[in-house]
Order: structure tokens, then sequence, then C-alpha cells
């Protein structure tokens, strides 16, 4: 089990057994991750990842409360988690995102001019490792489209884009329950860019392939 899906259980127990209620303000951070045994940066994602099912509520300058945990507040949150699960057709979606990225990339790889590849290292400098997931998400899709559009066929560009777009709640539920994704995302976008600069189309393919096939690897694992 990862360590933030045990960190989310932990929590989870300590409602379940009342320890914390509805309304109840969580202890500081650093004293509920030494009860629970747990690093501070593994409870910090856990509270993300709970904040965004609604389960907490996380106040900024105030703390971290528990919800109302209203049956109709859940189930409105819960929604997207039980979609990503249940519908297989995201699957299939990541299988095509593998067969045609890569080669919109080897494409844009030929053409991509020095203004492009500076364009796409400003966007890459924009975030670190501190941006929040769903900015992340945000930016992982606006650098897959300006590749694709890059590629300079215009067909593909706009394809990948609708495919790209139906694919974000996997992305973020990626980037809560996932140890170390933010960086691995981050770093795979500078490798795919260097390549894209040095103009090597087949090592840019081979990146962008590593690039998504990581997040149909997880999601195929998540559905298991």
């Amino acid at each position: 089990m990862a360590v933030t899906d045990e960190a989310i259980l932990r929590i989870r127990d300590m409602i379940v057994s009342g320890e914390l209620v509805p309304g109840q303000r969580l202890p500081p951070e650093k004293e509920l991750s030494e009860r629970l045994g747990l690093s501070r940066n593994s409870l910090r994602e856990a509270v993300k990842g709970l904040e965004l099912i609604k389960v907490l509520d996380v106040r900024q300058g105030d703390g971290t409360y528990v919800t109302s945990l209203e049956p109709h507040l859940l189930l409105e949150a819960m929604s997207f988690v039980v979609d990503l699960h249940q519908d297989q057709s995201i699957v299939e979606i990541f299988e095509v995102r593998c067969v045609l990225e890569p080669y919109a990339a080897w494409r844009a790889a030929k053409v991509i001019t020095d203004d492009q590849v500076s364009e796409l290292r400003a966007m890459i400098s924009s975030v670190d490792e501190g941006t929040s997931v769903s900015d992340l998400v945000a930016h992982d899709l606006e650098f897959h489209r300006l590749i694709g559009q890059i590629s300079g066929n215009a067909y593909l560009a706009s394809l990948l884009d609708g495919l790209s777009s139906s694919t974000v709640r996997a992305r973020v539920w990626r980037g809560i329950t996932e140890e170390r994704s933010i960086a691995r995302t981050l770093e795979e976008h500078k490798a795919i860019v260097d390549a894209l600069a040095n103009r090597d189309a087949e090592v840019t393919k081979s990146w962008v392939t590593v690039h998504v096939s990581g997040v149909e690897t997880w999601l195929n694992n998540a559905l298991e």
C-alpha cells in the first residue's frame, strides 16, 4: 500500500471511531503526523486527497477541519472517483494517447523553432514540486496541447486535446495518491523539451511514450 493511501486510511479510521467528528479541527500537522507515525509530507498528501472528496476542509490560516460529512456532500464529491473506477473507457483513452502522442511529438521535433522551445521551457519553469495538483494538471494539459500544435497537423492536435481533456480526473487522482508523481511529471517534461530542443525525433517519441504510459500503468494498477 502506498504511504499516502495508508495515511488516508488512518485519518478515515479516526473519523469512523469518533476520535474526529464533523466540524472538528484536526490537531496541528506535526502533532498528528507523530501520532500516526507518518511523515509530514505523507500526511499533507493525504489531507489533499481527503479535501478533494469533501471529507476535510482546509481553511487557509485557520486549520483543517472535518466537514459536515453530510451524504449529499460526499456523494457529489465522490462521483468522479466512482466514475474513474467503474468506467473502463478511460483505460482505452490512455491506450489511444500512447499511440498518437508519441507520433505528434515525433513530428514536432522535426519542425519546432527556437522560439517554441523557449516557450516550452518557460512553461516548465512556471511550476515546481510545490505547485498544487490541480495547477500541475492544468500545466500538463497546456504542455501537451502546445506540442500537438507544434506538430503541424491541426486535426491530430485537436483530437489529442479532446482525449487529454477527458483524462483530467485520473491525472488529478494520481497526483494526489502516488508518491513523487509531481516530481516525476516535471522531470519527464524537461526530458521531452531537451529532446525537442535537440531536434531528436526518436528520443522525443521515446520520452513521450514513457510519460503517457506511466499514467496508464498507474491507472491499470488502481483498477485492479
